[in-house]
Parts: C-alpha cells; sequence; structure tokens
C-alpha cells in the first residue's frame, strides 16, 4: 500500500517536473513527426 502511494507520487511529479520544463511540447511535435510518416503525408 505504501509503496503503490509512492511510486504514484513520483510519478505525479515526474510528470508535473516534465511538463513544467516544456517537455509535452516536445513529445507532441514527435509524435506529429512519426505519425505523418507513418501515413506518408510528411
Amino acid at each position: 500500500m505504501f509503496f503503490q502511494a509512492g511510486a504514484l507520487l513520483l510519478a505525479a511529479i515526474s510528470v508535473a517536473y516534465g511538463v513544467n520544463r516544456g517537455e509535452a511540447g516536445i513529445v507532441l511535435r514527435k509524435a506529429v513527426r512519426v505519425c505523418m510518416e507513418c501515413i506518408g503525408l510528411g
């Protein structure tokens, strides 16, 4: 029980840190690029 709560807290902190650094936008751009290449539009 305590391990799960600690892991959840650590994951939430890590996500918040990444979003705060602007990494969400970078990941979204890369995902769009990969998706466009798979479809053949890029």
